[in-house]
Parts: structure tokens; C-alpha cells; sequence
């Protein structure tokens, strides 16, 4: 018996329950990675928002400040800069940002950043799919990709690690929230050594 109102994400949520007995999910049915665009700017506001509001740590911005921002300062970010998103389905599950650095000196690196997977689409590799997304738009442009990452945050360190990045540094009270300092640890991942 099928119950009415079933959400069009079921499909994804028997992918999960699979993921839990152990079964592969890397492949998700109706999973699209693609480089976001202006017209996604509706999007990726709520999603950066919820991810500033869950996780204030692990950002350097704040929700009070980007809340205040209109639709089109988003829109513009996403014109300017390459941003990828996470789709199940049409919803949008994750995002991962690339920045260049500027200048003739520093043209060899860039910045992953803005890294942010929904509660609803962790564990099931769509953080992995994004990382690897960032680093396919890097090759060909820059030498190597750097990102800081909070020190508690152990699941995102493994899934940079099991990309090929290396930690090379500790920023002690890299951010401060509430009070509270984080540490941040620095990692690279060198595109010539792949």
C-alpha cells in the first residue's frame, strides 16, 4: 500500500536505508553535480543560510550578515564565482566552492571553500562527488588547492584526506563564535602529484 503525499525523494531515502545495511550508494539515481548559476541564486541562498545557521564554526561569514544580503548579491556571487551543487533529484543536497587566487604570484593556487552537505544528503558520498567537482574545474588552472578546515571536524577531514589532501599547518583560535575559539588546520592538495 503506497501512502499518498510520498515526497519525490523516497527513491533517494531507500538509497540510504541500502547505505545502511551496506550496500554502494555513490550512485545516486537522479544525482546531478553541476557548476551553479545565477538563476540558482534562490537555491544556494537557502542552503548557504542554513549551513551558517547550523554550522557557524565552520565558516568565516555569519548568518546575521549574509541573511541581510538580497537575492542579487547572490546571484552575483554565483555569476563570478564557481560554485558546484549537489542535486538529488531537483533539490539541491550540497555545495563546494573554487576561488583563484589574484595576482601573478599566487595564480598557481586556489581555495576550496563554502564547503556545506544538508543533514537530509550526508552519508552518501555527495561531499566526496562535490570535493572531486572542485578539484576537476582546478586542473589545467592552478598547481594546487588549499582549504581550512575546523580541527573537531573529523568527518570532513577524512573526506579531504581520501582526496589526496595533506595537512601542512595549525591555525590556533582561527575563528572565534559565541566565545568560543576553533582551530583550524590547513591542508593542500598538490595537482601535480596526482
Amino acid at each position: 500500500m503506497r501512502v499518498a503525499g510520498l515526497t519525490r525523494l523516497a527513491p533517494i531515502r531507500r538509497q540510504v536505508k541500502r547505505a545502511e545495511r551496506g550496500a554502494n550508494v555513490t550512485n545516486i539515481r537522479g544525482l546531478q553535480i553541476r557548476r551553479l548559476e545565477p538563476s540558482d541564486a534562490a537555491l544556494f541562498r537557502d542552503i548557504r543560510l542554513e549551513g551558517l545557521q547550523r554550522n557557524p564554526e565552520a565558516f568565516g561569514s555569519t548568518f546575521e550578515k549574509e541573511s541581510a544580503l538580497p537575492l542579487s548579491w547572490f546571484e552575483a556571487v554565483l555569476g563570478r564565482t564557481a560554485i558546484f551543487g549537489a542535486f538529488m533529484e531537483e533539490t539541491l543536497g550540497g555545495v563546494a566552492a573554487y576561488a583563484a587566487q589574484e595576482g601573478t604570484k599566487q595564480a598557481h593556487r586556489a581555495t576550496l571553500w563554502g564547503m556545506y552537505v544538508r543533514d537530509t544528503a550526508r552519508n552518501l558520498g555527495l561531499g566526496k562527488k562535490l570535493v572531486a567537482a572542485v578539484l576537476d574545474h582546478a586542473r589545467g588552472r592552478v598547481e594546487m588547492v588549499q582549504l581550512t578546515v575546523v580541527s573537531e571536524n573529523e568527518g570532513a577531514r577524512r573526506l579531504y584526506s581520501a582526496a589526496g589532501f595533506v595537512e601542512y599547518g595549525y591555525e590556533k583560535r582561527g575563528l572565534k563564535h559565541d566565545g568560543r575559539y576553533y582551530d583550524h588546520v590547513l591542508m593542500v592538495k598538490f595537482l601535480d602529484e596526482d
